[in-house]
């Protein structure tokens, strides 16, 4: 390669997003952050929403830098979480500020689903976990609630598609992200359309499913002009976050039928599967509440949402309004010495999706179990660490049993790789060797995908290799497994 290849990606989470340049050379990737701004909720009245405009602004000042810092760049794309969209109307006008997934109006809207279409034909239909933030559940809500803006909308776009429209102004909705909204059939890989009709919902909303690493076209001459960057092309990533986490896993052989290795995608939530080539939509899936969501390469993710380290964020955010400000690092430091196995809890308790204070909440949830309330900071992270650990040991027991065969290694990538005390705690509950790493995972693979999409790379395992030369990755053995026995008897009531 005469020169190196520059990507841009913009990966946004829950609580912030970052403009990070992606420079290869053929043979090893790096990775250069240009922006970072923050993110979250907005609460007008009583609604959370999504701030989308102001995300926008941030991207363009995300092209603006990094036309100042390195001139020209080969293509962008964005990523984002899952299950959110915006509805767009008559001469593409944006209906309303897109909802927060924790805004709460799709409190009980589950059971008023399952009265009209029972659970296990929605579930064949589209194989996807039931969570009430879905995006199906989402549009039933404002079916209920009268919204009209279902009466007006002409385009549902999923998050990071609204943003790729504002880029090109083509309206597309991306294979991965599309998978999360339980409004898609993986099995006639196309939108449930039997579905949508059932539920009386606006099938005409729905547009053209592409698949990662599919060119839109350049960016609009505006926003060339408007921000000093060459009209690049747009690739789509893997516009779900952890569709493009899991194409940064640097694993040695693809997954399979039964696959050796499973994946923890570690931030805010936890997302851990196996990648496995067609949807499994058996009752066993159904009853443990796995998801079957699209992959790069059309593999798809059999995995397990987890509440994750949403519960230590939302404790560091209720201590710092109390006056008390810990870094994630001294945190760790205090869990790590405070004595294990006192409390635990079921990190996926709907109690923890929104609660006015975590470790409250958290405490509320031991008393309620008999066990002793934690109450210092050490005492409270270790509870919400050790119930992940074992969480995720019960959902590894789930993904051996519904493969068939058994997983020698969990690879954690994303922010979470880099809580060493999880990671050993992970390996040790699941008696497993975990592979920590990389920590960017998901703004390599939004890079790496564009890399595929513009022919750069040839194929998800050429990529992959890529990832193993260009980024450390550390191990951890477990060890003490016995000890975890017992801990796993109480934890497992508590899933009971």
């Amino acid at each position: 390669m005469s020169s190196a290849k520059k990507f841009l990606a913009f990966d946004l989470g829950a609580e912030s997003g970052r403009g990070i340049l992606g420079h290869f050379d053929g043979q090893k990737l790096s990775l250069e952050v240009v922006h970072r701004f923050p993110n979250g909720a907005v609460q007008t009245l009583d609604t959370l929403h999504w701030d989308v405009l102001r995300l926008y602004g941030e991207l363009l000042n995300g092209l603006r830098l990094c036309a100042a810092q390195h001139g020209s760049v080969d293509s962008v794309g964005v990523d984002t979480w899952g299950v959110d969209f915006a509805l767009l109307g008559r001469g593409n006008t944006l209906l309303g500020n897109p909802r927060h997934y924790r805004d709460p109006h799709t409190e009980g809207i589950l059971e008023r689903a399952f009265a009209k279409v029972p659970r296990e034909e929605i579930y064949r239909q589209t194989g996807l976990q039931f969570m009430r933030f879905n995006t199906l559940f989402q549009l039933l809500a404002l079916q209920r609630d009268r919204s009209p803006l279902l009466d007006v909308a002409e385009s549902l776009l999923m998050i990071p598609d609204l943003f790729h429209f504002f880029f090109t102004g083509i309206r597309a909705n991306e294979f991965t992200d599309v998978s999360t909204s339980q409004l898609y059939d993986p099995t006639a890989k196309t939108w449930a359309y039997g579905l949508v009709k059932e539920f009386g919902l606006p099938g005409n909303i729905l547009g053209t499913i592409v698949q990662p690493g599919t060119v839109l076209g350049p960016l609009r001459p505006a926003i060339a002009m408007e921000t000093g960057i060459n009209p690049a092309q747009v690739v789509v990533p893997a516009t779900h976050d952890t569709g493009s986490a899991v194409a940064a896993v640097p694993a040695g052989e693809p997954g399979g039928s039964s696959p050796r290795w499973a994946y923890i995608s570690s931030g805010t939530w936890s997302l851990m599967g196996v990648e496995v080539p067609a949807p499994l939509l058996t009752d066993a899936a159904r009853d443990f509440n796995f998801t079957n969501e699209g992959g790069v390469g059309g593999t798809i993710r059999l995995l397990k949402n987890i509440m994750g380290l949403w519960l230590v964020q939302e404790c560091r955010r209720a201590w710092e309004k109390q006056g008390h400000s810990h870094s994630y690092d001294e945190l760790a430091r205090l869990a790590e010495s405070a004595p294990p196995f006192v409390s635990l809890v079921d990190p996926d308790d709907p109690s923890f999706i929104l609660p006015p204070n975590m470790p409250a909440t958290l405490g509320e949830f031991c008393q309620r179990t008999g066990q002793a309330v934690p109450q210092e900071p050490g005492t409270v992270v270790r509870c919400a660490l050790e119930s992940l650990a074992l969480r995720y040991r019960w959902v590894m027991e789930r993904l051996e049993e519904l493969t068939g065969g058994r997983l020698e290694v969990i690879h954690i990538v994303g922010g979470g790789s880099q809580n060493v005390l999880l990671c050993q705690l992970t390996a040790d509950a699941c008696d497993r060797p975990v592979v920590a790493g990389p920590v960017e995972a998901t703004a390599i693979g939004n890079v790496l995908v564009q890399a595929l999409g513009l022919g750069v790379l040839g194929s998800l395992a050429e990529a992959r290799e890529v990832v193993r030369r260009s980024f450390p990755v550390r191990t951890f053995t477990p060890r003490e497994a016995d000890r975890w026995q017992e801990p796993y008897q109480r934890f497992l009531k508590f899933l009971d």
